[in-house]
């Protein structure tokens, strides 16, 4: 259940393996049971959990209800803190991609494994509320991806992640891009283990999408202006862009690019060298 929008509904979560062409549903944070730890190889390790004992660990509201909002996102970060031990014990850079729907985050995944597949293992978890046209055109463009279909989630949790990882099993020192559903409010509260929220952040949207939507931003480590080749037939400035993302978050970093023609996509691969190499570089003993 996300705490912003409530979005849980009836809708399966479904992983598609685009390699192995296999299927299943999978489970939600706020549908899973069972009590998981992860080693100190790596692996994960689960059993049920006592509900009898949930109260004893989460908000409780006058009434004496659970709250559930609570207890979910409990839940969630004990699960991503998992995944960043599992990324951490094989040096492996863990980046999340979130954006508005139709900010061009799969264009620029597209740009990015066609520069990068020759030197550096890609892995894609690809996340949308339906059809796996997405993960089909990253798996297109070189790099080994599967598919998480939310059906009626608005956001990816760490659980999904995790098992969207057991299919994939990158090797070490790859880098693991997930780009979220198209959303700017509910992925911005659920961590999923990874070293950087990635904000696209187009210039189609209007300047002023960072103090409208001022939690992602103020979440993400770096935004990506994107469709800059736009700009000659819009009324965006870009000082005033620039001077809302800093409004918000001071210490966010901002790449001009147009992922479409290519256009500052050589300091958006350098930024992901050098995250990838302080990735090792934290990791090692």
């Amino acid at each position: 259940m996300c705490a912003t929008c409530g979005c849980e509904g009836d809708g399966k979560t479904m992983l598609f393996n685009l390699q192995t062409r296999q299927s299943g549903e999978i489970a939600s944070v706020a549908d899973t049971h069972a009590h998981e730890h992860v080693h100190a190889d790596g692996t994960w390790h689960s059993h049920p959990r006592d509900h009898a004992h949930d109260h004893d660990h989460y908000p409780v509201r006058p009434s004496g209800e659970i709250d559930i909002q609570a207890r979910v996102l409990a839940k969630n970060d004990a699960l991503a803190a998992q995944n960043r031990a599992w990324f951490a014990g094989r040096e492996i850079l863990a980046l999340n991609l979130v954006s508005a729907p139709g900010a061009g985050k799969t264009t620029l995944l597209e740009r990015t494994i066609a520069a990068m597949v020759g030197d550096t293992p890609l892995f894609v978890i690809e996340g949308d509320q339906a059809t796996s046209n997405d993960g089909e055109r990253i798996r297109a463009a070189g790099a080994p991806a599967v598919q998480v279909n939310t059906g009626s989630g608005c956001h990816l949790d760490a659980e999904m992640v995790r098992r969207g990882l057991a299919e994939l099993r990158p090797p070490p020192g790859a880098v693991v891009l997930i780009e979220n559903v198209g959303n700017l409010v509910c992925p911005a509260l659920f961590d999923l283990g990874e070293h950087a929220k990635v904000t696209i952040f187009s210039v189609t949207e209007g300047e002023d999408k960072p103090l409208k939507y001022p939690h992602m931003f103020r979440a993400s480590e770096l935004v990506l202006l994107n469709k800059i080749d736009l700009l000659p037939h819009l009324d965006f400035d870009v000082a005033t862009a620039r001077a809302n993302v800093a409004c918000v978050n001071p210490d966010s970093t901002i790449i001009e690019i147009s992922a479409l023609i290519g256009e500052g996509l050589p300091d958006w691969l350098q930024w992901i060298r050098a995250r990838a190499a302080a990735a090792r570089e934290f990791a090692a003993p």
